[in-house]
């Protein structure tokens, strides 16, 4: 596969000189008119050339306008890097709608690299493989133009390169022990690249590969693709719209077919716990919390606590028994708001997974990735592609945390509507919780139906053997604040023990 296209392609000096000044004036025009439409472009450059990807990796700031140019080169992972999920660095550089992200190496070097040195079996490489595949396209299903380029050269070829930059003072900083893995297992690379090629070739995120033998034939190649590209998803977007009129128009009226079931009926509101009783239990847990805490910093084990729940539930009250009975420095609690404008420029589990934790340290969100799949999917905030899509992205999202080591746990807490209602009203009459109640709490309210099904659904499809529900009836706010800490606890102690 790759071995046929070295077949000595060149391209002369004229040839070149006079094709590369008009596509790179289409491409600028390509980017910008992409840019309002609020596209993000994302360019995944790598291949056996690597001294030809640097050298591209450099042309690209030329030929694309830099101001709206987001580039990024993965080099060997930092500390900081290895403590979190493997593809957190990867989300943390996408571009925001309306920009053009350049990854050089990425997730496809990361993973033939751990392939070559062994830290990935056959199986393993299999596994990264459909990973990487779900992973592009949820990038592509978010809107995202993912243009992939694969730069070949053959093994002599790409020997004589490296050695040649390494005896470079100014080229040698950017030899990595990457490409002297690859130089040594290249005829291993050669087909393991082409396994991952084929895994990854798919008709939403094709590869174009390039033979990069001659830097003229490279460059325009890379050129008359990226414009290509670029052409093609305006092309797209156009039809897109005009299939969006038609299908707007038939769907109107149209109805979600919720599954049937209530998962949310069989938790027991009745369960409740005496002062006396709380007391003690609440000591006792915040203590057991304190000590699996410091024992997971120890041992650089993570924790993400995500809580969800009907207004006035009582999730605050929750994570202050939490976050009390943890040393400050190990814990920190993000509450999840309406996106701003930059978060809105991303896919939506952009900003859940820039806010990962270091190893040992424990995150809580109050809020979460699930308002996708709740307030999102019943204010008609997302399309119903959008959060219908989004229960397996969220799957994917928490499998890669848990394989990590990272302990997950997810909260439901239930109240019936007269408790929700009794609380709405003691809060109007507390003046220090008066700001807890808001026109969009009534709102919600009065569309309790449709938060119901989309609850149920929600636990239906996210309640994985990975990472479960945990559903916990906060009629009685005490027994609820228990229950959460045993949870926290248990989890903890299963992980660390």
């Amino acid at each position: 596969m790759l071995e046929t296209i070295a077949v000595g392609n060149e391209v002369g000096k004229d040839e070149y000189e006079e094709s590369v000044p008009a596509l790179r004036e289409e491409l600028v025009e390509l980017q910008h008119e992409l840019r309002e439409r609020g596209f993000s472009v994302l360019l995944n450059l790598v291949g056996t050339d690597t001294h030809g990807c640097e050298e591209v990796y450099d042309r690209l700031h030329e030929w694309f306008d830099a101001r709206y140019l987001a580039a990024t080169a993965f080099d060997l992972p930092s500390d900081e890097e290895r403590e979190r999920p493997l593809f957190w660095r990867y989300w943390r550089a996408l571009p925001r709608h309306g920009r053009v992200g350049v990854h050089y190496g990425a997730w496809t070097l990361g993973a033939l690299a751990a392939r070559l040195r062994g830290d990935l079996d056959d199986a393993a490489f299999t596994a990264r493989i459909d990973h990487v595949e779900r992973f592009e396209r949820m990038l592509a299903d978010d809107g995202t133009l993912l243009i992939k380029l694969w730069l070949h050269v053959p093994k002599k070829e790409f020997k004589k390169r490296l050695k040649r930059a390494s005896k470079d003072p100014l080229e040698a900083q950017f030899v990595d022990e990457r490409d002297w893995l690859m130089l040594e297992h290249y005829d291993d690379l050669v087909p393991l690249a082409e396994t991952y090629l084929r895994g990854t070739d798919t008709a939403s995120c094709p590869w174009t590969l390039i033979e990069s033998t001659d830097a003229r034939y490279r460059d325009l190649t890379v050129l008359r693709a990226l414009t290509a590209a670029l052409r093609g998803a305006l092309e797209r977007d156009d039809a897109a719209r005009r299939a969006a009129e038609v299908a707007d128009a038939e769907d109107a009226g149209a109805q979600d077919v919720v599954p049937t079931g209530d998962v949310l009926s069989g938790i027991d509101t009745t369960a409740a716990l005496e002062k006396g009783e709380y007391g003690d239990r609440l000591e006792e847990l915040q203590a057991r919390l304190h000590s699996l805490a410091a024992r997971a910093c120890a041992q650089g084990v993570s924790t993400v606590l995500a809580f969800e729940g009907w207004d006035a539930a009582g999730k605050g009250g929750a994570i202050r028994r939490i976050s009390a009975a943890v040393r400050a420095r190990l814990i920190r609690v993000v509450p999840i708001a309406a996106p701003t404008p930059e978060e809105k420029a991303h896919h939506y589990l952009w900003r859940f997974w820039r806010e990962l934790p270091r190893a040992g340290r424990m995150l809580v969100f109050d809020r979460s990735w699930y308002g996708r799949v709740l307030v999102e999917r019943v204010e008609g905030f997302a399309s119903r592609d959008e959060w219908k899509r989004a229960y397996a992205e969220i799957n994917d999202f928490e499998q890669q945390l848990v394989e990590h080591g990272i302990v997950l746990c997810k909260f439901w807490l239930e109240i019936t509507p007269d408790e929700q209602l009794r609380r709405f009203d003691a809060r109007r009459d507390t003046g220090y919780k008066r700001y807890k109640i808001t026109d969009e709490d009534l709102r919600n309210r009065a569309r309790r139906d449709d938060y119901v099904a989309a609850v149920n659904e929600m636990v239906r499809r996210t309640s994985t053997d990975v990472a479960r529900w945990e559903l916990v009836s906060s009629e009685d706010k005490r027994w609820a604040r228990v229950r959460v800490l045993e949870v926290v606890c248990d989890a903890l102690s299963a992980r660390l023990d």
